[in-house]
């Protein structure tokens, strides 16, 4: 579904037979660099579609003109080949993806489109947050490993996404269980099905909360008024890994950590932040005839 956030009336019912009135690029993203890349781009002159699974993560978006967004999952290649010769913004110069490092199979799904329909496609690399001296991190493969620890008696909060609850509630076998989740109905429907009560959620965005208080502050609060012993997240990068990297070595926690997939390597990247908005350039530039290959082993840039 295609929403235009600056009317009640969307786009106009004719508006996927015609061309944009500039170049277009399509950003797969969350509300982490989702928003910043945005307004990067809308404000080089860009017209953007952005892609986001809930009418809550647009809260996250200023209203802009030359801005819309498509809501809701992208059900397989076919519907990301629709969308992306289908939609009012389309022909795409390029397409981004800044999705999730955990969302492997979209990622892999819209790179195979690209790649078919000879789409240029750029993919955001977000560096893992450097452990802080001092802190109790422990590295985990999988979710599965957390039946080998030791966690009787620890005080665990989840920070994991909600589809991942019971299955970590089961594993961990945690004295107690607590979840940051997000603020939906689907989140809040899972999280109780895990066994998790009212008492032990916190219904809550990241980098979201009253403008006065600290980055972090409503996640440090949490710590503490719940006795936190140890925190249970994910090698995603950026601002949420960091948070929690720093809050539990201050605190002298224990920091689980699910290790992140590992980035597949091509033309589309992935590419650190700034390098891949200048690779993008401004829309009055010449059209992509090729990418650069980022050498093995690391992340282009």
């Amino acid at each position: 579904m295609v929403h235009d956030p600056f009317g009640d009336s969307g786009p106009h019912p004719d508006a996927r037979t015609q061309p944009p009135d500039r170049p277009s690029i399509w950003l797969l993203s969350g509300t982490g660099e989702g928003p910043l890349i945005a307004r990067r781009l809308l404000a080089a002159g860009w017209s953007v579609q952005v892609s986001l699974v809930s009418w809550d993560a647009l809260r996250a978006y200023a209203p802009h003109p030359r801005l819309q967004s498509r809501l809701g999952a992208l059900a397989g290649p076919e519907a990301i080949a629709a969308e992306l010769h289908g939609a009012s913004l389309a022909p795409f110069r390029w397409v981004i993806d800044a999705s999730h490092p955990f969302a492997c199979r979209i990622s892999a799904d819209l790179a195979a489109v690209c790649a078919r329909s000879r789409q240029p496609l750029l993919r955001l690399w977000r560096p893992p947050a450097a452990q802080r001296p001092g802190s109790r991190l422990v590295l985990l493969d999988g979710l599965e490993d957390l039946a080998g620890l030791d966690l009787a008696g620890e005080r665990l909060l989840l920070a994991i996404g909600a589809r991942h609850l019971a299955r970590a509630v089961a594993l961990a076998g945690a004295s107690a269980c607590f979840a940051r989740i997000l603020p939906s109905p689907g989140s809040l429907r899972l999280a109780l099905a895990a066994g998790l009560g009212p008492a032990a959620l916190a219904c809550h965005r990241p980098g979201t909360g009253l403008p006065a208080a600290a980055p972090g502050a409503i996640e440090r609060a949490l710590l503490e008024h719940w006795g936190i012993t140890a925190v249970l997240c994910r090698q995603s990068g950026g601002p949420t890994e960091q948070l929690w990297q720093r809050h539990t070595a201050e605190l002298g926690l224990t920091l689980l950590l699910l290790r992140r997939p590992d980035e597949p390597l091509s033309e589309a990247g992935p590419w650190p932040l700034e390098v891949l908005l200048e690779r993008v350039g401004l829309p009055d530039g010449p059209p992509p005839v090729g990418e650069a290959r980022p050498a093995d082993g690391g992340p282009a840039g």
